[in-house]
């Protein structure tokens, strides 16, 4: 099974990327690119979710078959 799990990155001042997320707490990943940051949130998301079925039965986690994500981008 895939869940869809919405992160946010944001640039720091330092240059570095931070990314988290409101829907999986504890998901925390740094890394010196977008593309790398969000490949270190990946694995950690992996062992929160693993962590997280050996203390639960279930996850309050959305599928892929769930969700449906768009962004347009719009010449200002």
């Amino acid at each position: 099974m895939e869940l869809a799990i919405r992160i946010q990155v944001e640039e720091l001042p330092e240059g570095l990327y931070l990314a988290s997320s409101d829907e999986l707490p504890g998901l925390v990943a740094q890394g010196r690119t977008v593309a790398e940051t969000l490949e270190i949130a990946r694995d950690v998301a992996r062992k929160l979710i693993e962590a997280r079925r050996e203390r639960e039965d279930t996850l309050a986690l959305p599928t892929t078959n769930e969700r449906h994500d768009y962004t347009i981008v719009v010449a200002a």
